[in-house]
């Protein structure tokens, strides 16, 4: 009876161990993830550069149109809002855009903090 109960001990110990290690890992995985989201954000980016910079450029049209013409197209490039869209597809792809989080990767669905500022 006494080498049951001392087994039941050991077997204890080692279920607190195997969870303080899983806990480690979740944590790990964690950061792997968000590094990964960021890792492709930021791939898309560059993607996006590479390819402005390696279209041809069409100079001679730009320089043929009027000034005014010119700043039409400018301030279509530009639309306005373009931050709050960017917050929101920060927020699509996953990530806390609240100032208590910001930045993490959202884990557990949607953040009442992030959902309100997208409201205001």
């Amino acid at each position: 009876m006494k080498d049951i109960f001392l087994r039941v001990d050991e077997l204890e110990s080692h279920m607190g161990t195997i969870h303080a290690d899983l806990g480690t890992l979740k944590l790990k995985i964690k950061e792997l993830l968000e590094e990964n989201q960021q890792l492709r954000i930021e791939n898309q980016q560059l993607r996006k550069v590479l390819k402005r910079e390696t279209e041809p450029a069409t100079t001679q049209e730009a320089a043929e149109e009027p000034a005014a013409v010119k700043g039409d197209k400018l301030s279509l490039a530009m639309p306005v809002g373009e931050g709050y869209d960017n917050l929101a597809r920060l927020y699509h792809e996953g990530f806390h855009i609240c100032n208590v989080y910001y930045g993490h990767l959202r884990m557990e669905g949607d953040c009442l903090f992030c959902l309100s500022f997208l409201s205001k």
